[in-house]
């Protein structure tokens, strides 16, 4: 990517903070805006920012030549609907959101003749939120997914794509805004609904002192974002409802067996699970 293009980023929070850190420490111009006045402190102070704004900020879009949303998907449509138009035509823009559908193509129809949005999504959080965590975050072992549309140019998806390899990430895979709303209902959002679960069927509070490493590795997720999750549930909950649905069907079958005493049904569960789970392991 050209170090001479100043980068802005619009949502300083986890990962808006991680890119925000890492393109800095690459010797890239980076700039941010952020609702609170203590992230942007934190921010200055760490050295993921040259110069950044809570309000006030037309000067810091137009000046931009490359943007980046960590926003949550309502946020950035009514940031784009606000502010889109005060993007320079040239500009290459993207976001970290997880969820695509009705997000990507309203961006795209909303932002300005010239200025071409390639949305991504790093497969990168964790359970903590906020810029002062984000150098806890990790995009070395992550996925990096980019979801392109008709809208999209051959030279926007590359550029994106090299933003990621900047940052960090070694596996790039491109999706359709469907089929990764689709994926991300099952490795994702499924996973944190069966976290969430766990942890909400009774009151286990005790159990801290008695559990093993599998609990813990299994809820570690659970300690979750609420606002956030709730919404990508919400806007994706065709996919995940769809998710649920079957991880109850294989729940039941389980039950079932113990029910039976088939221990043959069992073990070969287990054995399925087993070599389906070595696809995850290997490098």
């Amino acid at each position: 990517m050209e170090q001479d293009k100043t980068y802005l980023i619009v949502g300083l929070g986890l990962l808006g903070g991680k890119y925000a850190q890492v393109l800095s420490q690459k010797g890239y111009h980076v700039t941010g805006i952020t609702h609170s006045r203590s992230t942007l402190e934190f921010a200055r102070e760490h050295g993921y920012i040259r110069a950044g704004k809570t309000e006030d900020f037309a000067d810091l879009v137009q000046g931009a030549d490359r943007i980046v949303f960590g926003l949550y998907p309502t946020v950035l449509l009514d940031w784009v609907k606000k502010y889109g138009h005060l993007i320079r035509p040239g500009t290459l823009v993207t976001d970290v959101s997880g969820v695509k559908r009705g997000v990507v193509e309203p961006v795209q129809q909303m932002l300005p003749e010239g200025v071409e949005f390639i949305a991504s999504h790093p497969m990168a959080g964790r359970e903590t939120s906020g810029v002062t965590h984000s150098a806890e975050v990790d995009f070395a072992p992550a996925n990096f997914i980019i979801t392109p549309t008709e809208n999209n140019t051959p030279e926007g998806i590359a550029w994106c794509r090299s933003l990621a390899e900047t940052l960090g990430f070694a596996r790039i895979s491109i999706l359709s805004p469907a089929e990764h709303d689709h994926m991300i209902g099952y490795v994702s959002q499924l996973c944190h609904a069966i976290a969430v679960c766990l942890m909400c069927a009774s009151d286990n509070t005790e159990l801290a002192r008695y559990t093993g490493d599998s609990f813990r590795d299994l809820t570690r997720i659970a300690r979750i974002n609420d606002k956030m999750w709730a919404e990508l549930f919400l806007w994706n909950k065709d996919n995940l409802i769809s998710e649920m649905d079957m991880f109850s069907d294989a729940l039941a079958s389980m039950r079932q067996k113990l029910v039976d005493d088939d221990r043959e049904g069992l073990e070969e569960m287990f054995r399925l699970s087993t070599e389906r789970r070595k696809a995850f392991d290997k490098k």
